[in-house]
């Protein structure tokens, strides 16, 4: 096997084993992408434009400031910079930086709402 063969076959054999780590940024959608559905995703995903749907994650989402974000949202962790309707289930915590909009229903253990945050709804926090 040729040298060059052989480092091909190291960097396909380490891409396959490695896993995704954690804060690795795994998706962007950022300024002037739209997405209307449903998103499922591990790692962290990045949300600057528009989206409208249901997101899904036992990982990290941050929605972007400038971002339009219209959705039922399951995820660990939710950091929110732009604006979001809707309800957040987040099984570990949320967390609101100025110029945020919220509007809905937060469910989750840990809620921090830094001051020039906009929050017009609900939270609930349950026992851990």
């Amino acid at each position: 096997m040729s040298e060059i063969t052989e480092q091909l076959a190291d960097l396909v054999a380490e891409e396959e084993s490695d896993d995704i780590k954690a804060g690795q940024i795994t998706a962007l959608m950022d300024q002037g992408a739209s997405f209307d559905g449903r998103l499922t995703f591990e790692g962290t995903v990045r949300i600057g434009g528009h989206f409208t749907g249901e997101i899904f994650t036992n990982d990290t989402l941050v929605i972007n400031p400038g971002a339009k974000v219209e959705a039922q949202i399951e995820a660990d962790t939710v950091i929110i910079s732009g604006f979001v309707k809707g309800n957040i289930f987040a099984r570990r915590r949320v967390v609101m930086h100025p110029p945020a909009v919220f509007v809905g229903t937060v469910t989750t253990p840990s809620l921090r709402i830094d001051e020039g945050v906009v929050f017009e709804g609900a939270s609930y926090m349950p026992k851990t």
